[in-house]
């Protein structure tokens, strides 16, 4: 696979000033453009959807499968509905949001595939992150131990984790070229959780990134 030519985290990525941001909620922060409407699919307790709203300006809304996490938006003031990104996604109209974020949450999905083409189809962009199951721990624990590995990416054990499609870098690659969508950029994130900011094989990133993070748009 041919080298990475652009990272998502430019010099001068923006810091929380609470510095309670994820470091992949600020990479997707750089990403969105002010005044964007924005859908957060798997939004969870609002973090990312109330940081662009506050920092981007964005018309937000966002779609969250827990009741817990719903209260929690609704208690940031944010428009979340409760509902499944595998059913409900396919209610929503072509084109109807600047960017669909779906993050940390395709491998929780039932249906990745079908997930990710309702994304390319209800946003111009949409924006994806992942853990990446490819990393050398996760493969040092399998090889080495024999178990299902939990690390600070993928903290649950298997009989509690939410993910049910475990994918590497280079699987979500792949499945890009499945359904046509066109990398627009794309960054892998290190142990301690910031961009790898040289252009590197995807076999690279695939084997050090703890998580990647992509910016796509119809092919």
């Amino acid at each position: 696979m041919s080298a990475v030519s652009a990272s998502l985290a430019p010099a001068g990525l923006p810091q929380d000033a609470t510095g309670s941001s994820r470091v992949d909620h600020l990479v997707v922060l750089g990403l969105v453009e002010p005044g964007s409407r924005v859908l957060d699919v798997g939004c969870g307790d609002g973090s990312l959807l109330a940081l662009l709203r506050d920092r981007r300006g964005v018309d937000g809304r966002g779609i969250e499968l827990s009741r817990q996490g719903v209260n929690a938006c609704l208690a940031l003031g944010l428009p979340v509905i409760q509902g499944d990104a595998d059913t409900d996604l396919a209610a929503y109209p072509d084109d109807a949001f600047d960017y669909v974020i779906l993050s940390q949450t395709i491998q929780a999905t039932r249906q990745p595939k079908v997930v990710l083409e309702h994304l390319l189809r209800i946003g111009r962009r949409a924006i994806v992150s992942f853990p990446n199951f490819g990393h050398w721990r996760v493969r040092s624990e399998l090889l080495l131990r024999g178990r299902m590995p939990v690390t600070d990416i993928l903290p649950d054990p298997w009989y509690e984790t939410p993910n049910i499609h475990h994918c590497t870098i280079r699987d979500f690659v792949g499945l890009c070229r499945v359904v046509g969508a066109r990398i627009e950029r794309a960054s892998a994130l290190d142990a301690s959780g910031h961009p790898m900011r040289f252009a590197l094989p995807w076999w690279v990133w695939n084997l050090v990134g703890t998580q990647g993070v992509f910016l796509l748009r119809r092919g």
